[in-house]
């Protein structure tokens, strides 16, 4: 009889955990695909909420709080664009403990790296006179870090193009290298596979978008 009650309470306990699974894989979905779409503050920051919620459901995943502080860069890096550089600080710095937890959760992964590298650029933008010296390796070293966990991760040139877009040509931009590395970028989108459909795939509009900005 107690063989009988063990073997009943594994497979509810095995049937709440693919329920709990498949919720969180939905909810995921969901939320990745609007993130997909989204273009505007309120529309990231809403959307780095609901990010939230399910990493706080989810201690165990990573990726909510991945794409929780992806949600605030990307908020920020809004705000660089519209010259609403004052603003950046409070949103930008909502990422650093969800990057920090994700991290915790998964080690030596490229697309964190990637995020390390946008949000210490983002952090720079905000103040670029006082920050450049100090954030600028930081970033860089980060992005580093992310092309040699994984060579063909097609979001490294694309921020490498970014780079070279937004730098003035006193300093060092170009934006005809900057065109090269955004069709790197490309060419590495076609070959990326991503592990699953909640892993990383953004990148490849915007590297589309700013080659058609570029003469």
């Amino acid at each position: 009889m107690k063989r009988i009650f063990l073997s009943a309470a594994l497979a509810l306990s095995f049937i709440a955990a693919n329920a709990q699974s498949d919720r969180y894989k939905s909810a995921m979905e969901k939320l990745i695909a609007t993130l997909d779409t989204t273009k505007t503050v309120d529309g990231y920051t809403e959307l780095g909420n609901s990010f939230q919620r399910v990493a706080e459901a989810e201690k165990t995943q990573w990726l909510p709080y991945y794409y929780a502080a992806l949600a605030s860069v990307s908020a920020a890096n809004n705000m660089f664009v519209t010259g609403q550089t004052d603003k950046i600080d409070p949103i930008v710095d909502k990422a650093a403990p969800l990057i920090a937890k994700a991290e915790e959760l998964q080690k030596d992964n490229s697309e964190i790296f990637i995020l390390k590298k946008m949000y210490n650029t983002a952090k720079m933008m905000a103040d670029p006179m006082n920050r450049y010296m100090e954030l600028s390796p930081v970033a860089a070293e980060a992005l580093a870090t992310a092309k040699k966990l994984n060579p063909e991760n097609p979001r490294v040139p694309l921020l490498e193009g970014q780079d070279l877009f937004f730098t003035p040509e006193q300093f060092g931009g170009d934006k005809n290298e900057a065109k090269k590395k955004f069709e790197e970028a490309l060419k590495k989108f076609e070959a990326f596979k991503p592990a699953d459909n909640l892993a990383p795939h953004w990148g490849k509009d915007q590297a589309t978008y700013f080659i058609s900005q570029i003469k």
